[in-house]
C-alpha cells in the first residue's frame, strides 16, 4: 500500500463521526433550551416583582386597588356562531371620585408604551370587555408612572 493511497473504508468510522456530531448538535439545542428557558424565569420573577409593588404605585397616584388579577368571560361571533374566552385584567382600581378603572401592569422596554401594538391591542380588549370602566389605567413599572388611557370609539 502507498502512503498516498485513502485508507480502506471503515463504516463504523463513518457512524462514529455521525453520532459525534448528532451528539454535539443535541447538546448545542439543550444548552440553548436551557439558556433561554433561564432568561425567561429571570424575566418572569422581575415582572412579578415589580407587579407586587404596583399598588403602592397606584395609590401615590390616588388610586385604590379593589380587585387584582380579574377575570372575564367575553363573547365574540364568528360566522354567526358564539365564541367565548377569557381575558384577566390586572386589576381594578377606584380613583378618590369613586370611578372604577381597569388596571393593566406592564414592565420592560417597550411594553409599558400604550402605541407599543400588543399593549394597545389589549388595552382596547380590557376596555370593551369591562364596560363598566371608565378607562383603563396602564401601570408602568419602570418609571412607576399611572397613565390613564381612554379609546375614542366611532
Amino acid at each position: 500500500m502507498d502512503v498516498f493511497d485513502p485508507p480502506p473504508f471503515a463504516p463504523w468510522r463513518l457512524a462514529l463521526g455521525l453520532a459525534g456530531a448528532g451528539l454535539v448538535a443535541w447538546l448545542t439545542l439543550a444548552l440553548q433550551r436551557a439558556l433561554a428557558a433561564a432568561r425567561l424565569r429571570r424575566r418572569w420573577a422581575r415582572a412579578r416583582g415589580l407587579e407586587a409593588r404596583a399598588p403602592r404605585v397606584l395609590a401615590s397616584a390616588g388610586y385604590a386597588l379593589v380587585a387584582a388579577q380579574v377575570q372575564r368571560v367575553l363573547t365574540l361571533e364568528v360566522d354567526g356562531r358564539p365564541r367565548t374566552y377569557a381575558v384577566r385584567a390586572d386589576g381594578l382600581a377606584r380613583d378618590r371620585a369613586g370611578r372604577l378603572w381597569v388596571v393593566e401592569v406592564k414592565s420592560g422596554a417597550t411594553a409599558p408604551d400604550p402605541l407599543h401594538a400588543p399593549t394597545r391591542r389589549q388595552l382596547l380588549e380590557y376596555r370593551v370587555g369591562y364596560g363598566e370602566a371608565e378607562g383603563v389605567l396602564l401601570v408602568d413599572m419602570e418609571r412607576e408612572r399611572v397613565h390613564w388611557v381612554r379609546f375614542r370609539i366611532g
